[in-house]
């Protein structure tokens, strides 16, 4: 069931819980590798991924001429395994503190993003907690969720209320709400900013929905 997005609907999307408004979408072809899963859920990850990048009319590529690859996504059971993770405290900085910090609020899962010089994503890294909740769903919902919130920098509470995802009751697939697939689709629109901080860009968003 699609819901009707208003202009303030978008703009609570991309805001952070200080009430400032931040908005960044990538600059470059997304190259993915993922961490900590079989064969058979690899492909499944990469399936979404390319799907939401499709959907948005960005690209994709094999590997990123500075990082290799500048998506990372570790499937893991219990945040100590990061600290093991050779190299990945040059990446995430602080990262003990972050995992303690993390171990203490029993989260599930993270997501830490980097920025060119035009504050564009240039990089994002997706933690997830295997030993939690999110071992519960099945992969291609976990893979599309995941997709979804990496596509874009959304604000704090942007799904908290509602799930980005559907479920088509006709045949129990689960797909992108298409109102979701609609804001991703602007915020790719060739003629909008990689990256936004006045709420004035919400409505700009909005203004192609409606076309």
């Amino acid at each position: 069931m699609s819901l009707s997005l208003t202009p303030e609907h978008i703009e609570n999307m991309f805001t952070r819980r200080d009430g400032s408004y931040a908005f960044a979408r990538w600059g470059r072809p997304i190259a993915p590798i993922v961490f900590g899963v079989q064969d058979e859920t690899l492909q499944t990850v990469k399936g979404a991924i390319e799907a939401v990048v499709t959907l948005a009319g960005h690209s994709m590529a094999e590997t990123d001429p500075e990082l290799g690859s500048n998506l990372m996504m570790f499937f893991f059971r219990e945040w100590d395994e990061l600290l093991d993770v050779p190299d990945l405290g040059r990446l995430i900085p602080d990262l003990a503190p972050l995992v303690q910090r993390l171990k203490a609020t029993d989260a599930s899962q993270y997501r830490a993003f980097r920025f060119d010089d035009d504050n564009a994503i240039q990089a994002a890294f997706v933690f997830m907690r295997m030993n939690s909740p999110l071992a519960d769903l099945p992969a291609e919902t976990l893979a599309l969720t995941q997709a979804v919130q990496v596509i874009l920098m959304w604000g704090d509470q942007a799904f908290t209320e509602i799930s980005p995802l559907a479920v088509m009751p006709e045949t129990g697939a689960t797909i992108l709400r298409p109102e979701i697939a609609g804001v991703i689709a602007a915020a790719y629109d060739r003629m909008m900013p990689v990256s936004a901080n006045d709420s004035s860009h919400a409505l700009r968003m909005f203004a192609r929905l409606q076309g």
